[in-house]
């Protein structure tokens, strides 16, 4: 699943490509893609018409465009394999094609494509500029809203793994699994680490492991291992390349040399270097 470097990629595109623009017609190919937009298909598409993109904003994995007439947006989530294209509005339409948004000025089309359909999109009130679905997850690391003594009091009072309580998005928004084995090894922190453990002083090493490799990530595109995430161009990320842990089971650790260890966790899998992230007794 796209994390936040992949969905940061895709905001900056949106950015470039649909901002200022007015909505001429907007198309449902699929219902289950707006299956959390409640009033259904015509009034989705009855309500975008018309509307101008103020800007693309970002929390965590999630995307929203904001839009003239009144506080709302069109939220979106990628999912396991949701894709936003900018694509010419002559183009073939995309075999899993959901959402189509036309435009006044006759330019690119904006095109919701999701294979798997796990994805989906919505239109919702802004409280606070934030959508009221996402209202309760916790800004990420690189919101200025992010407070870092708040998170290292939060992390340390949850008295869990260390990894769980990275993947919880009403404590830290955009970690996932990649990222998170990339920072615990950038730490030098075995996933199952209690978090009451953890010194003030190692949560902000976390943390700065958390922000360096989401922003290596981000200058590489994200991380692809399949033609599922790619950027508004149709582009793949390259990050995979420079993955110290993630998949890297039985190949060397590049500090130790020791080979990486799978184990599983929450129904994923957990990589690590036994030599470097010890796990704590």
């Amino acid at each position: 699943m796209p994390e936040l470097p992949e969905v940061e990629v895709v905001r900056r595109g949106l950015a470039q490509w649909v901002i200022g623009r007015e909505i001429a017609a907007a198309e449902v190919l699929h219902p289950r893609a707006i299956r959390r937009h409640v009033p259904g298909a015509d009034e989705f598409t009855a309500r975008l018409k018309g509307r101008t993109v103020l800007s693309a904003e970002r929390r965590g994995k999630y995307l929203w465009l904001p839009l003239s007439g009144a506080e709302e947006a069109l939220l979106a989530h990628l999912g396991m394999s949701g894709q936003l294209l900018v694509v010419d509005q002559d183009s073939p339409l995309e075999k899993h094609l959901r959402v189509r948004l036309r435009f006044e000025d006759g330019g690119p089309d904006l095109r919701f494509v999701d294979q798997r359909t796990f994805g989906h999109v919505m239109l919702t009130a802004l409280v606070g500029g934030v959508p009221e679905p996402i209202s309760h997850i916790a800004p990420d690391p690189f919101e200025a809203a992010f407070d870092e003594a708040e998170f290292t009091r939060r992390l340390r009072a949850k008295h869990t793994e260390v990894k769980r309580a990275l993947l919880d998005q009403s404590l830290i928004s955009g970690v996932g699994n990649i990222y998170a084995d990339e920072a615990l090894w950038i730490a030098r922190l075995h996933w199952s680490r209690p978090t009451q453990t953890l010194t003030t002083r190692k949560v902000a090493e976390l943390l700065a492991a958390v922000r360096a490799v989401m922003g290596a990530a981000l200058q590489q595109g994200g991380t692809s291992f399949d033609s599922l995430y790619v950027n508004v161009n149709g582009e793949s990320g390259y990050f995979d390349r420079s993955l110290e842990a993630y998949g890297r089971r039985d190949l060397p650790c590049s500090r130790c040399g020791t080979p990486i260890r799978r184990e599983a966790f929450m129904n994923r899998s957990s990589y690590f270097c036994p030599r470097c992230q010890r796990r704590s007794h």
